[in-house]
């Protein structure tokens, strides 16, 4: 099988290109693999949506529950068996990838219960928890970049545990964020673990800021105002992107490159387009350096591979051209602030009502099995 010109073209210019996406589905039928051999995917990404679609579509999961449902499992015991079943599994699939990039690609993200993204030792207790369950290497473990959530990414790093931060919306938060996962990394040298085996993705929203703003300038409305939609989701990227390369860049971390620490790569998630009137690969094509992941859902891989134009970094000496966009967003009267505050909120909201969708299916599903 050969892999689709435009997508190859994108792991060359230094994109991972990650599916946001797992089901048993696409285990069992060798649909993961086949993205693999032709879409040039090397990671998976999942979140509580992703769980509560997959097992409320088909019968692909009902012998398991059933099973469970005789042993006695609970709703909570049934969807952790069930989800890192399906991690576990694809990890397994990934792991020639994950031997071949030395570590770095082949990986799998399965997140902690978003009902604990406001209680730091609980988030650490069940990302211990599913590390040792799911029992594989290429695993990462998902925390939220909350308040809550950064002590929590500094303590499971220092397990030597490989972390996803999600929901990250700011730039000021993926830099609170990187801090995080270098105070982690200081602590698991104290403690002996191998930093070249510990790995981070900051996972950075952009479709979501672009909503939440474009709906902002047009409440105001005027030509100034609208002139400024679409452009706040890639600026805010390209300015965390500046970020990374000032801080992975610098003294702070070549003394921790030299014990073998790994940079904390940027990951564009939420890059379906959700406005009709862009570009469907625009958060792909305008996104584009070296060690970035870009985690899409299927119908973004497939619009790339169809129609998607890879011209090279578009990225790299940006920074000035975006801090203007966000110059300019302030002037018009944009609250970034503000902006940044409802997305992180509006983020942990729908993953707990996504989780609560699973919760109830399944508890629905074990009723039915007894």
């Amino acid at each position: 099988m050969t892999q689709n010109p435009n997508l190859a073209a994108l792991s060359a210019a230094g994109v991972s290109v990650w599916l946001d996406d797992l089901s048993r589905d696409r285990l069992q039928t060798g649909n993961l693999q086949q993205l693999i051999d032709t879409r040039s995917i090397v990671g998976v990404t999942t979140n509580p949506s992703i769980f509560q679609a997959a097992l409320s579509k088909g019968t692909a999961y009902d012998a398991q529950v059933k099973e469970l449902a005789e042993r006695g499992a609970d709703v909570d015991a049934t969807i952790r068996t069930v989800t890192t079943d399906d991690v576990r599994n694809a990890c397994d699939v990934l792991a020639k990838t994950y031997e071949a990039s030395g570590g770095v690609d082949g990986r799998v993200s399965i997140e902690v219960d978003p009902r604990l993204a406001h209680d730091s030792d609980k988030t650490i207790l069940q990302a211990i928890e599913l590390w040792k369950i799911v029992d594989r290497p290429n695993l990462l473990i998902k925390i939220p970049a909350t308040e809550a959530g950064l002590p929590a990414i500094t303590a499971v790093i220092a397990e030597g545990i490989s972390v996803n931060v999600t929901l990250i919306f700011s730039v000021e938060r993926h830099r609170a964020v990187i801090d995080a996962y270098l105070a982690g990394l200081v602590k698991a040298a104290e403690a002996g673990h191998d930093l070249s085996k510990i790995h981070s993705v900051a996972s950075f929203f952009v479709s979501r800021v672009d909503s939440e703003i474009d709906a902002r300038l047009e409440k105001i409305g005027t030509d100034e105002a609208l002139a400024l939609r679409g452009q706040a989701g890639v600026a805010n990227a390209r300015l965390a992107y500046a970020a990374y390369e000032e801080v992975f860049d610098s003294e702070q971390f070549g003394n921790l490159k030299e014990r073998g620490a790994r940079v904390q790569r940027p990951l564009w998630a939420s890059t379906g387009v959700k406005n009709p009137d862009y570009s469907d690969t625009l958060y792909v094509t305008e996104l584009v350096a070296p060690n970035t992941v870009n985690t899409m859902p299927e119908k973004t891989l497939e619009a790339v591979a169809d129609h998607g134009v890879v011209t090279g970094d578009t990225i790299s000496g940006t920074a000035a051209a975006a801090q203007e966009v966000f110059d300019k967003l302030a002037a018009v009267g944009i609250d970034i602030t503000d902006v940044f505050l409802v997305l992180e909120n509006e983020g942990v909201d729908k993953f707990e009502k996504s989780w609560g969708e699973l919760l109830e299916a399944t508890q629905g599903q074990l009723d039915a099995a007894k």
